[in-house]
């Protein structure tokens, strides 16, 4: 291991995540310093042979490498004011969600203040943190990226820089987030539906995770329909997702389930085809989100 992986780090932040990031740079024999509003969240690191700074003064002027891992952008800000005059020469990360123009603000705050940006997603939960096939993106100061590329691969096998835009993680965070929360509520109105038959809902997992691997394998396609225009490729229509929505309301009625999440779906749909895309890929309501009603 080289002097530039053992280098020192401080993180702030120690939420689940936070405290994740921590303890993989602790692991990896990282001299690391961490800071937390609750001082309490310290304990279990600084057992594992981290340092707790009692102020962010003290936490910034401990590392070059300030990796934030706070709620988001407004957060690391409001952290971080008090230290300002500490930030020159240093390098700032931040690994937490948010909209793009909070990215952006942090940048150019940072760069005010003479310090080097680097904004960061990890697309994986806190005890994925370190695995080999944990993927973090990085938008922002390439130098950055390339100095701490080792340190920054502790906390997972896939490092991948975007960009030197500094929002461009965030817009990916917020874009290829965007499928979470549908998927876990399909999944759940599922469970919901076996659940009114005295049915487990592990009795589905394996039909869940064949259907979700059909789904990852068509994204090509649905991406060179997005990125042509031409949405006459999938054989999925927009129609045939139209037509489907009294079954729907059906089964919810049948099961006792409140499928009222549908309605917005439902909307777009009809929105859809009455722009004339009855017969193209479903891919086609990419028009309508592009558009949104008034």
């Amino acid at each position: 291991m080289t002097d530039e992986t053992r280098g020192p780090v401080t993180v702030l932040g120690l939420g689940s995540m936070g405290s994740a990031v921590a303890a993989a740079f602790v692991a990896a024999g990282h001299p690391t310093t961490v800071w937390n509003r609750t001082p309490g969240k310290a304990a279990p690191l600084v057992a594992l042979g981290a340092r707790h700074a009692a102020t962010i003064d003290e936490a910034v002027a401990a590392s070059p490498l300030i990796v934030s891992v706070l709620t988001g952008f407004e957060a690391t800000l409001d952290a971080l004011a008090p230290a300002e005059a500490a930030l020159a020469g240093r390098a700032l990360i931040t690994l937490n969600s948010g909209a793009p123009a909070g990215a952006r603000d942090v940048a150019e705050w940072a760069a005010a203040h003479g310090a080097r940006f680097l904004g960061g997603a990890i697309k994986n939960v806190p005890a994925a943190v370190g695995g080999a096939d944990t993927l973090l993106y990085y938008g922002g100061d390439r130098g950055v990226y390339d100095e701490y590329c080792s340190t920054l691969g502790v906390l997972g096998g896939e490092n991948v820089h975007l960009g030197d835009e500094p929002d461009l993680a965030a817009l990916y965070e917020a874009a290829v987030g965007a499928t979470l929360l549908p998927a876990l509520l399909g999944f759940f109105e599922g469970a919901a539906v076996l659940a009114s038959r005295g049915i487990e809902a592990r009795a589905m997992v394996p039909y869940s995770a064949k259907w979700l691997r059909m789904i990852e394998s068509l994204l090509p396609l649905l991406a060179e329909e997005i990125d042509t225009g031409d949405y006459t490729k999938l054989g999925s229509s927009v129609g045939l997702f139209h037509d489907a929505i009294d079954g729907d309301v059906r089964v919810g009625v049948e099961a006792g389930v409140d499928m009222s999440w549908h309605a917005p779906m439902a909307d777009l749909l009809r929105r859809a085809i009455a722009r004339g895309h009855r017969e193209h890929s479903v891919t086609a309501l990419i028009e309508v989100l592009k558009t949104p009603a008034a």
